[in-house]
């Protein structure tokens, strides 16, 4: 999809999301890519932007549009190619998280937890293989989990510092739907596990964020697997809302906001 001027709706204002490091999983393509393009145009000079996802070839491409969008001494922006599913590539992000030279200098640790995968639509009693349904729980709940966690340790409270931790998540984290187990499993435990981080830390702010039906290679799966056709919202119409919620910081830590609902 092509960016334009509706794009840009959140910076008709002097609003911005500080001098930041702004962490975005599964940011090569669909609604994490266009948050990369806001996000991108919202962090003050000298923030450190960085992009997480198996694919590096999209992550460069993303890169180079960024770069020539907002120029290339605006924001230091770095590619991560990592698969999220195994430790190798938590730590991977955390390393290259860690050595960011703003790691003492920045006001606003933002997280965007939007890696996640669809995992297979199918009768309950079809999931008998502990190993896939490990694995599709390792991207989807644990390295979110263990990622969150370790990017809140190399930034422990401080004066001064905002730290603000998002879930993208979905109406069936909390909406029962036949043949969706794993799917709705996922969702469910990454909303929990984020309520209870609120819970816990109320110098964190943190927001589940539901982002509608997005016309992505994810919503065509769905489509053909299911044969449901969905009206699909363009990802950088979302984007732009999420973006809102963050700017205006009005929401209450830990709560479950749908797009349609803001």
């Amino acid at each position: 999809f092509e960016f334009d001027n509706m794009s840009r709706i959140c910076t008709t204002n002097a609003r911005t999301l500080g001098r930041g490091l702004c962490i975005i999983t599964g940011a090569s393509k669909g609604l994490g890519r266009a948050l990369a393009h806001e996000a991108a145009h919202l962090l003050e000079p000298s923030s450190v932007l960085l992009l997480v996802a198996r694919s590096g070839a999209l992550l460069k491409k993303l890169r180079e549009e960024l770069q020539s969008s907002i120029g290339q001494q605006q924001l230091e922006i770095h590619c991560i190619t990592a698969d999220l599913s195994t430790k190798e590539g938590v730590n991977t992000t955390l390393k290259v998280a860690r050595k960011q030279k703003v790691l003492n200098e920045t006001d606003h640790v933002l997280l965007i937890n939007n890696a996640a995968s669809l995992g297979a639509i199918s009768a309950f009693e079809s999931f008998t293989d502990v190993e896939s349904v490990n694995s599709y729980l390792s991207l989807n709940v644990s390295s979110a989990l263990a990622l969150t966690a370790g990017i809140l340790q190399m930034f422990p409270a401080r004066p001064g510092l905002r730290r603000s931790v998002v879930n993208i998540s979905s109406t069936f984290a909390q909406q029962v739907s036949p043949s969706w187990v794993l799917y709705c499993t996922g969702k469910a435990a990454r909303k929990m596990m984020f309520n209870v981080l609120a819970e816990e830390r109320p110098d964190v702010k943190v927001l589940n964020y539901s982002p509608g039906p997005l016309d992505t290679e994810m919503q065509e799966e769905i489509e053909r697997v299911t044969g449901i056709a969905y009206h699909l919202l363009p990802c950088q119409e979302s984007a732009v809302k999420l973006m809102k919620l963050l700017l205006d910081n009005e929401f209450a830590s830990g709560v479950h906001l749908d797009f349609f609902d803001v």
